[in-house]
């Protein structure tokens, strides 16, 4: 095992080749899965680390998302671990990491009621594990989802992914798709490399 990590991190030396899932059909999301992966490997390896490498992303075509948006983070790990897997098996080792990212809600119970609220996870998989990572949540307004069951909420919340998706419509674009793309892939990227990776300046 150590062996294969010292050969792994020996790889990226070079550079960092990111192979991401993107199954959707509008240009922006697409831009905006691609930039928000490439924005979170940034911000760990160079803003964490100091390691000013090059990160690479790479589209890779999978199957289309299902109708709607997931209403369960049970819904949305499995898809994306689904996703990588699928990834990984025909790309080998052509890329060191594999990354799959999708919004999606969640339900808590508060004060014996029912609440929404969305955010967007990211898994990476690469030779040296699995780790998911979520963004901060965004509950939805009562009033959107009064009276809809799940099948229902799928289709009823505000935003779409070519006017920049569900968090940027509730915050007013004050938090982009990118963003919280982006800090998913980081939360991610923590917990795969924890332990892993020494000399963190901070």
């Amino acid at each position: 095992m150590a062996h294969d990590l010292k050969d792994f991190w020996q790889r990226l030396q070079s550079g960092v080749e990111v192979a991401v899932a993107n199954p959707s059909m509008d240009r922006e999301d697409r831009s905006d899965r691609l930039l928000g992966v490439r924005d979170g490997f940034y911000r760990y390896l160079r803003e964490g680390y100091d390691r000013h490498l090059t990160v690479v992303v790479v589209p890779q075509i999978v199957e289309e998302t299902p109708s709607g948006l997931a209403t369960s983070d049970d819904e949305v790990l499995g898809l994306l671990g689904e996703r990588t897997a699928k990834m990984q098996r025909l790309l080998g080792e052509q890329y060191h990491f594999y990354a799959a990212t999708e919004g999606g809600l969640h339900s808590l119970t508060i004060d014996g009621e029912p609440r929404l609220f969305v955010h967007n996870w990211t898994s990476i998989r690469s030779r040296i594990g699995q780790a998911w990572g979520a963004s901060g949540s965004v509950q939805l307004p009562d009033r959107i989802v009064a009276g809809l069951d799940s099948d229902q909420i799928r289709f009823s919340v505000p935003g779409t992914r070519k006017a920049g998706g569900l968090i940027s419509s509730l915050t007013g674009g004050f938090e982009t798709r990118r963003q919280t793309i982006g800090l998913s892939t980081f939360h991610a990227l923590s917990t795969l490399f924890y332990g892993v990776i020494e000399g963190h300046p901070r």
